[in-house]
C-alpha cells in the first residue's frame, strides 16, 4: 500500500510538473513574435468588428472561445471576437488548420473503409462546399475574421471562382471515388451559381459527384427561399 502511494504522488507531481510546463510554454510568444507572424502568414486588415457577448468576456482566452465554438457550446455567435482575430488568422491561416484537418479525413477515411459497401451504387457521401471543399479563406484574408457575413461580398468572392480546394477534404473524396462511393455536393449556393461553382470545382480536382444540388434561384423581392440550414436538411432526407 506504501508503494501504491508513493506511485500515485509520483504520477500526482509529474502531471502538475507537465501542466505547469505546458503553460509556461504556451506563454512563451512575445508580442514582438506575434507581429512577426502576422506578418508572415498574412496582412490581416486590422478591422474591429464585434463579437456580440462573447466579446465583452475579455477573461476568456480565445483557445477555449474556439474549442466551445467547436463543441457547439457556444451559442448565437456571429463573428469572431475582436480580440481573436490574431488568434484565428494564425490557426487558420497557419498550419495548424490543415494538421486538425487531416486528422479528421483519416478517420473519416477509417470509418468508409470499415463500411460493408452493398456495391448497387446507391452509396453516397454528402460534401458541403463552401468552407468544406472549397476555402473561404481568401474571402475573410481580404473582409477580415471579425466581421458580419456580407452576402453581396460574398456572392462576388463566389463570382471570381478562385476559392482554392480544401486539400484534405479533396484526398478525403478522391479516396471515396475510388472506393466507389459517389459523391454529392449539397450546397448554400443558389441556382444561379452552378456554372461558376462547377467550373471552380473541377479546376480544383473535385471530378465525377453524382449530384451538385443548390438552392433554389433568389425570390423576384430579392430574399431566399429559406435558409440554408432547412433547406440542406429536406435534401439530406430526399436523398
Amino acid at each position: 500500500m506504501a508503494t501504491a502511494r508513493l506511485l500515485l504522488l509520483l504520477l500526482a507531481s509529474a502531471t502538475v510538473a507537465g501542466c505547469s510546463a505546458w503553460e509556461i510554454n504556451n506563454r512563451m510568444p512575445t508580442q514582438r513574435l506575434e507581429e512577426e507572424v502576422v506578418a508572415l502568414i498574412h496582412a490581416l486588415r486590422p478591422l474591429l468588428g464585434s463579437g456580440g457577448q462573447q466579446a465583452a468576456r475579455a477573461g476568456v482566452p480565445c483557445d477555449s472561445w474556439r474549442l466551445g465554438v467547436e463543441a457547439h457550446n457556444m451559442i448565437g455567435w456571429k463573428t469572431v471576437p475582436a480580440k481573436c482575430e490574431g488568434y484565428v488568422g494564425h490557426y487558420m491561416l497557419g498550419g495548424y488548420y490543415r494538421r486538425d484537418s487531416a486528422v479528421v479525413v483519416d478517420e473519416a477515411i477509417a470509418y468508409a473503409g470499415s463500411l460493408k459497401l452493398a456495391g448497387n451504387g446507391k452509396e453516397i457521401w454528402v460534401f458541403d462546399i463552401d468552407k468544406t471543399s472549397l476555402s473561404n479563406l481568401p474571402y475573410y484574408a481580404k473582409h477580415g475574421f471579425v466581421t458580419l457575413y456580407n452576402d453581396t461580398n460574398f456572392r462576388k468572392y463566389v463570382a471570381e471562382g478562385s476559392a482554392p480546394a480544401l486539400p484534405e477534404t479533396r484526398r478525403l473524396y478522391q479516396w471515396l471515388l475510388q472506393l466507389g462511393v459517389k459523391p454529392v455536393f449539397l450546397t448554400g449556393r443558389t441556382e444561379d451559381q452552378r456554372a461558376i461553382t462547377v467550373a471552380n470545382l473541377r479546376r480544383q480536382g473535385y471530378h465525377g459527384w453524382e449530384k451538385l444540388l443548390l438552392k433554389p434561384a433568389v425570390h423576384a423581392a430579392g430574399g431566399l427561399q429559406g435558409s440554408a440550414v432547412a433547406y440542406k436538411s429536406g435534401e439530406r432526407q430526399k436523398l
